[in-house]
């Protein structure tokens, strides 16, 4: 007895005990897998459509798991009881940067932690005083020459107070002087260390013979080579000699008016221009 199949669209010829197959179209796979054999009269009241399935929709790719082995010695931890354990003190920081504390208060100044307030445009009133920012220094060590001061050289007298204020002028011109004075002026003169740079004025003053050393003052023995080397005020006066004399007057002065008007209230009259002299 011979049977017919349909499988994939082509007919399968097959005998009692081995089927053949013509041809094998991959559209067989898609079939189901019952084994149901047809009969040729059953083949062809059979739909068409029955024979191939329609397609399943197709689903979404299932997202792939990501897994790690984790060694269970590692996670797991000993067991251990309360007696075994025990409690140790935390290690020291690396660096102190590691402590946190309290934020420091802000200095305070004070008159010996700064290194002076700047005075712009000093003007010397006198050798060893200064003027400048509403202050009134005295430069502290010295004793101040005054301007009205006179020395005397073999029995001469000169003004040795300006030549030393013009001296002290020509040293601080055009610099700016650091005093330990408060950063607020006062009206009362202020005594305090006074220095350009690196250069302390009081040691200038003393050691140029410009200023008297204060009695155990700091330039005491400044004061002694000055005076041993005869400099500023306790050298001779200054010689005029090279400067050019004045000129003579070459008659009274022209005595000048108060007024262009007449003293009796008449007219004026204009002066008459007088002829040249004859040559």
């Amino acid at each position: 007895m011979a049977a017919l199949v349909v499988a994939g669209g082509h007919i399968v010829k097959g005998h009692e005990s081995a089927v053949t197959v013509d041809q094998i179209d991959p559209i067989a796979d898609a079939l189901p897998t019952g084994g149901d054999i047809l009969s040729a009269s059953d083949a062809a009241q059979e739909p068409a459509t029955s024979a191939i399935p329609a397609p399943a929709a197709p689903q979404p790719p299932k997202p792939a798991a990501h897994s790690r082995a984790i060694d269970p010695d590692v996670v797991a931890l000993p067991d251990l009881s309360d007696q075994e354990l025990e409690r140790v003190e935390p290690r020291a920081p690396l660096s102190d940067l590691a402590l946190a504390g309290p934020p420091k208060p802000p200095k305070t100044k004070m008159p010996g932690d700064w290194n002076g307030t700047k005075l712009f445009q000093p003007v010397a009133t006198a050798a060893g005083l200064i003027e400048s920012k509403g202050y009134a220094v005295a430069v502290s060590g010295v004793d101040v020459v005054k301007a009205d001061e006179t020395c005397s050289d073999e029995g001469k007298s000169w003004a040795c107070g300006v030549r030393a204020r013009t001296a002290f002028r020509a040293f601080l011109r055009g610099r700016a002087v650091a005093c330990t004075v408060p950063p607020d002026g006062g009206r009362d003169t202020i005594s305090a260390e006074c220095h350009i740079g690196n250069q302390d004025i009081g040691q200038w003053l003393v050691e140029n013979g410009w200023a008297r050393a204060a009695q155990g003052g700091p330039y005491v023995e400044a004061e002694n080579k000055a005076r041993t080397a005869r400099k500023g005020i306790f050298g001779p006066a200054p010689k005029l000699d090279g400067l050019p004399a004045l000129p003579a007057a070459s008659g009274p002065a022209p005595v000048v008016q108060d007024s262009i008007l007449p003293a009796d209230g008449g007219t004026v009259t204009p002066p008459v221009d007088q002829p040249a002299p004859a040559q």
